[in-house]
């Protein structure tokens, strides 16, 4: 089935997954939006639209983004080219992008192996709350 022309344009799953593999590289170096858009010219909304896939990013915008993250364009797109870990590599990008959870990781990075173990037993042992 092919899509209709008013479609061939509408974002989809891989520019979900590249909005948040943005959103991801801009919260690891701790830039919001706005700082992010002001570095590529574009407003703190476009941003937005980018990572949550609501619009494509063009290959050039997406160069000028790179540069803005201090990285080259293969790192926001090496999950894209690789089916077979795609689906797990998207949701990875989707966990990552929620609040905190960058913050979260840098700070069990530095925790030793034994408070790591402590950490991820008392999770386990909370109850899981409904969303």
């Amino acid at each position: 089935m092919s899509k209709a022309p008013s479609d061939a344009r509408a974002a989809d799953d891989l520019d979900r997954a590249l909005g948040n593999a943005i959103r991801l590289r801009r919260r690891s170096l701790s830039l919001t939006q706005e700082q992010l858009a002001s570095a590529c010219g574009i407003s703190f909304q476009q941003v937005q639209k980018y990572e949550n896939g609501a619009n494509r990013v063009s290959f050039s915008r997406l160069v000028q983004i790179a540069r803005a993250l201090e990285c080259r364009v293969t790192d926001l797109t090496s999950a894209l080219d690789q089916p077979q870990i795609a689906a797990a590599d998207f949701e990875f990008l989707k966990l990552m992008t929620l609040p905190g959870a960058v913050d979260l990781l840098k700070r069990y990075e530095a925790m030793s192996s034994d408070s790591r173990r402590l950490l991820v037993d008392l999770l386990s042992s909370l109850p899981k709350e409904s969303a």
